[in-house]
């Protein structure tokens, strides 16, 4: 990605400007956008700007974070929107990818890794905080099978069902267009079809559901 537009909504001053400080760490030129609520954050949204990330604490002064996210998952589901939140529990996680969060972010994290985070992100990963994540491995004895199987349920192509494949062992789209050879747009597209074929928004609601079936990082 050479450029981008993130929106950043946070109602602590302190902490918002923590997060546009990281997004000036990069490395790219990056069009930022603040909001320190949910309303003026939709007003942005509504007028018509094509962000290419969102990040949002779940705590807003006028709206449950869980309720924004569920609201722009509904409205807006080809922008990624990434919890930033010290609410880092399971529950929190699993209740912010349900309505609709694309990944996690702790607060806990350090600018370092914070930045790393967004940085994968807007490469196509899905970020989650430590003790949640998968980290990718060797193919487990059967994850082949299980793999071509639901491909073949879902009607997946060879070139889709490779790129599940890497999905699930935690590459981004970058690291799957190196692996594969081809170019990152073409990534994109397959992982599109992937997602429109396994019925969810966005690529962490894909792992969960490909998770449920069996498969694993």
């Amino acid at each position: 990605m050479e450029s981008c537009r993130v929106l950043v909504i946070e109602d602590h001053a302190l902490v918002r400007e923590a997060l546009l400080r990281a997004l000036d760490q990069l490395g790219i030129p990056c069009e930022q956008h603040q909001a320190a609520c949910a309303a003026e954050a939709m007003s942005l949204v509504e007028a018509g700007k094509e962000f290419d990330l969102v990040l949002t604490d779940l705590m807003l002064p006028d709206m449950s974070g869980f309720s924004l996210l569920s609201v722009l998952a509904h409205r807006y589901p080809t922008i990624p929107v990434v919890v930033v939140s010290a609410l880092a529990d399971e529950a929190s996680v699993k209740r912010a990818l349900k309505a609709g969060a694309a990944g996690f972010i702790s607060k806990a994290m350090s600018s370092e890794q914070l930045v790393g985070a967004i940085r994968s992100v807007l490469e196509g990963g899905v970020v989650m905080p430590d003790h949640l994540s998968a980290t990718p491995s060797h193919m487990r004895p059967g994850r082949k099978r299980g793999i071509d199987s639901l491909a073949e349920q879902y009607g997946l192509t060879q070139a889709q069902t490779r790129v599940m494949e890497l999905m699930v062992e935690g590459r981004t789209n970058r690291e799957i267009a190196d692996l594969l050879g081809l170019a990152e747009g073409t990534i994109k597209v397959h992982c599109s079809a992937i997602l429109r074929a396994l019925g969810v928004p966005n690529r962490a609601q894909a792992l969960v559901v490909l998770a449920r079936q069996g498969l694993r990082a």
